[in-house]
């Protein structure tokens, strides 16, 4: 019985990737060592410098397989890199006893990363190099920081954002891993709230704290670990409720417009209907934009002299001459970043948007991406109401 907690550990993967994920991964790690090694060749030539440095295939795990990881963003890798190499060619130029030139090049170079923010594990293999090869490499001197750790670093992180973002579209840098809504956008994708509109939950500023006060360590950023979190919260949500879909509390008769509609057509419709909101479809009934109040004032004027309600009289007439010199179709006004959900979707998935992000209607699709109802705050409200109140009885 006491060798299963030890089979047990075999069975654990330190990597939560599918196989897919994970092939990809071992590509991106074989293409950028090679890539490295052939650039770095043709730059130096014939040379007695090594063309790459042993640790990248360390941080080469790390860039392609956590790319979330702390310590795979640009700074802890580059930092940690050149001043581990820095710090290393010191010890070994200045040290003569090994042991204590790598204890101290491994010990310092640790040392300088946590100062500077930069941790970097493999880096500490790259202080060793030095101490270690002898006069293979102390022979470059101070150089040895340009050639190879300077280019070999240069070429990695290069090729580790042109990887992981543009080929195995992953947020990488996590900087840079805000996302704009683009039109018809699924709501799983839709970015997550900015810190200070954070109004339920748990918060990026909650997760820094517990990580803060806590003495273990998080191989994930607290961006990421919110959205984790968050999209524990809506499971949780989802598994004590009823299966409840778009498709049981959206309002089916709605009217819709057309790109080509007239501005003035479209804004008839919102008055003698009293609606909030106008989805604009093209001729298969799939949603290329919304129509709201908003967009009907965010073309006027309001510093000049004539009164608003002139000016808006004046905006949504059509114009009888051959040329305009405004908006005259509803497909020049229109707002075109659209979320939408399809009817099948659980309500779960409203709460962030309409609580958090704002929307206070999402348009609904069906299999076929064509528009078949709109969902208000309200009707989201009411459900959850009446929901409550049905299991309290």
């Amino acid at each position: 019985m006491k060798f299963i907690p030890l089979l047990q550990a075999f069975t654990v993967d330190p990597v939560q990737l599918n196989i897919k994920a994970k092939i990809l991964s071992l590509l991106a790690c074989f293409c950028a060592i090679f890539f490295i090694a052939l650039i770095t060749q043709t730059i130096i030539g014939v040379s007695n410098s090594p063309i790459i440095v042993a640790s990248m295939g360390a941080s080469a795990v790390i860039l392609f397989f956590i790319p979330n990881s702390p310590l795979a963003q640009p700074w802890p890798f580059i930092g940690g890199q050149l001043c581990s190499a820095f710090i290393g060619m010191s010890c070994a130029l200045n040290i003569t006893e090994t042991a204590s030139s790598a204890a101290v090049a491994a010990g310092t170079s640790v040392l300088a990363m946590l100062i500077l923010r930069c941790l970097h594990p493999p880096a500490t293999a790259t202080a060793l190099a030095p101490v270690m090869a002898g006069d293979s490499i102390t022979s470059l001197g101070y150089s040895f920081l340009l050639v190879p750790v300077g280019i070999n670093v240069g070429l990695m992180i290069a090729l580790s954002v042109i990887i992981n973002r543009w080929i195995l579209n992953r947020d990488y840098p996590n900087a840079l891993s805000k996302k704009e809504v683009t039109k018809n956008q699924p709501a799983s994708e839709v970015p997550p709230l900015p810190n200070g509109n954070h109004k339920i939950g748990t918060s990026k500023q909650d997760i820094e704290l517990a990580l803060k006060n806590s003495n273990s360590f998080v191989d994930i950023t607290a961006t990421e670990l919110s959205q984790l979190l968050s999209n524990a919260e809506l499971n949780t949500f989802k598994r004590i409720r009823d299966e409840i879909c778009c498709a049981d509390i959206m309002v089916r008769d709605i009217t819709s417009v057309e790109y080509g509609t007239e501005v003035e057509d479209a804004w008839q419709l919102i008055q003698n209907k009293k609606l909030k909101v106008l989805p604009v479809v093209d001729n298969t009934k799939r949603v290329i934009g919304i129509l709201t109040w908003h967009d009907f004032f965010k073309y006027i004027n309001l510093n000049a002299y004539d009164s608003l309600p002139d000016q808006f009289r004046r905006f949504i007439r059509r114009t009888t001459d051959i040329k305009a010199n405004k908006p005259e179709a509803v497909g020049h006004i229109m707002t075109q970043s659209v979320v939408t959900l399809t009817e099948s979707t659980h309500i779960v998935e409203l709460i962030p948007l309409m609580s958090m992000q704002g929307h206070r209607q999402i348009p609904i699709i069906n299999e076929e991406h064509r528009l078949v109802g709109v969902i208000y705050q309200a009707n989201l409200i009411a459900a959850l109401y009446n929901q409550g109140l049905t299991k309290t009885l």
